[in-house]
């Protein structure tokens, strides 16, 4: 969630108490699945001071609101991602990409589908940690989600009945048999059932253009201002309205 430069910064603010720096190091160390040992190594890593004589799983373990220990290790819970992102607010704001990303963190809880809301955990972290190509496929394939289930809740028979004219399409029974359609055309279909205007499906289409670019090996070069304006889009189109 937080690379070592960002973490630096965080936990060397004043006011800083031992339970932050070890939910901090918990997120720089991964945030899921990390034994407290590396949170140790982390902190070493990041310069704390003290970091040796930290009782790293007892400050964990005080803030049980914030993470869990499971078989794995240790794990970030949602309440706990929030509050990293808040603590280390600045040093995450450094990308617009990253801050794109709080809007949309924001937005998890109202989230309809689990699936959903694991594609947009993990675009948010590629996001504040630079991954630009894997935060736009991410973000992506999570809007996709709610679209599909959406179409599937709501409009699947009459979507099927609209997709008829192609001999080759099977009835969908479920969000897997809409993700065997051609995402441009699977746009198209839910414009002409009026479910997106014209102008969201253009942007959408450009959308999954930039998604095709970022997945597939090329010269495409992506910074994090185009990032954060597709992460926009979405948030704007899409999360926040399905």
């Amino acid at each position: 969630m937080l690379t070592l430069e960002q973490l630096k910064r965080a936990v060397h603010k004043k006011g800083i108490t031992k339970t932050d720096i070890a939910l901090l190091c918990l997120a720089g160390a991964g945030g899921k699945g990390v034994a407290a040992a590396q949170v140790k190594k982390t902190a070493l890593s990041a310069g704390v001071k003290g970091a040796k004589n930290i009782y790293y799983s007892q400050h964990l373990t005080s803030a049980e609101d914030k993470c869990c220990k499971t078989p794995d290790g240790w794990e970030l819970l949602e309440e706990g991602r929030k509050y990293v992102a808040s603590i280390a607010a600045i040093e995450l704001s450094v990308s617009p990409a990253a801050t794109q990303a709080q809007s949309l963190r924001a937005l998890i809880p109202t989230l309809k589908t689990e699936d959903a809301k694991v594609f947009v955990l993990e675009a948010i972290v590629c996001a504040e940690q630079s991954l630009v190509r894997a935060a736009v496929v991410l973000s992506w394939v999570g809007a996709m989600s709610l679209l599909y289930d959406h179409v599937v809740t709501k409009y699947l028979a009459a979507f099927n009945t609209l997709a008829a004219s192609d001999p080759k399409w099977k009835p969908a029974k479920n969000a897997d048999d809409l993700g065997a359609m051609n995402e441009r055309t699977f746009l198209d279909t839910i414009h002409k059932m009026s479910i997106i205007g014209k102008n969201v499906k253009q942007q959408l289409i450009t959308g999954l253009e930039l998604r095709n670019g970022c997945g597939h090996p090329n010269s495409l070069k992506v910074g994090p201002n185009m990032v954060a304006s597709h992460l926009e889009m979405l948030v704007k189109n899409i999360y926040s309205q399905f």
